[in-house]
């Protein structure tokens, strides 16, 4: 057992795609998707890692409809840094990205551009609101809390804030968990080569493609490597 744990945790951290070591300390969205490869097959295995996912993530709009031009997009970004501002007060983070997220603050605030908006004379910026999920915190008590903050962000004129869509989850560094997924599914071809008698062996193939993710739950994320698990007749 040992020797096929060592063996799968050393195939999987030599095998590792260069994208993938840009994974270890980022935060990625679950729901974005990684790079397309052209062997990556979509089906999820059996065997993966389940852990709470570290943010709960709402999208998030400020538009604004002030006929004036100039006073509607002063009254959007002046509410936008207001929302930075009182984030941290609130207890909870901001951030802009479809995949890999940044962190906004005062510094980048630029970074969010304006867009128009459905109506005539209306536009609007869109970014991202993060509640920690640490501790005893659940995806209810982060969506109150996302809640409260909108709530709290004073309004600027005529702009407004509201929720985007439905919140989803955030993960740091999908990639550092590569071995723990491997130990996973070493155990789990133990326990198979186990049962299946002595005139067949299990083959593992895959453990080079990069970790991906799925939701499984309101709070927690799956964590796994598409690997293939093969039983085949032991060489006579």
């Amino acid at each position: 057992m040992k020797r096929l744990i060592g063996a799968l945790l050393l195939s999987a951290c030599l095998a590792a795609p260069a994208v993938a070591q840009d994974l270890r300390s980022a935060e990625i969205v679950v729901t974005g998707s990684r790079i397309e490869q052209d062997d990556y097959e979509r089906d999820m295995p059996a065997v993966g890692l389940r852990r709470k996912a570290d943010f709960l993530v709402q999208q998030v709009i400020i538009r604004g409809d002030t006929r004036d031009q100039t006073q509607r997009r002063q009254e959007i970004r002046e509410m936008l840094r207001r929302a930075v501002q009182i984030a941290a007060r609130e207890g909870v983070q901001l951030a802009y990205g479809d995949y890999v997220l940044t962190a906004l603050t005062l510094d980048n605030i630029d970074e969010i551009s304006l867009q128009n908006d459905n109506r005539p004379d209306s536009e609007r910026l869109i970014f991202l609101v993060k509640a920690p999920l640490s501790g005893s915190e659940t995806g209810s008590s982060a969506e109150a809390r996302i809640a409260r903050y909108i709530e709290a962000v004073p309004e600027v004129g005529r702009a407004q804030m509201d929720e985007l869509g439905d919140a989803t989850l955030s993960i740091i560094g999908p990639d550092s968990y590569r071995a723990d997924i491997a130990k996973a599914i070493a155990a789990d071809a133990h326990e198979m080569a186990g049962s299946i008698g002595a005139d067949y062996a299990v083959q593992i193939e895959g453990l080079n493609m990069p970790v991906q993710w799925a939701r499984s739950s309101p709070s927690e994320v799956l964590l796994y490597i598409p690997y293939k698990l093969l039983i085949v007749p032991q060489p006579r």
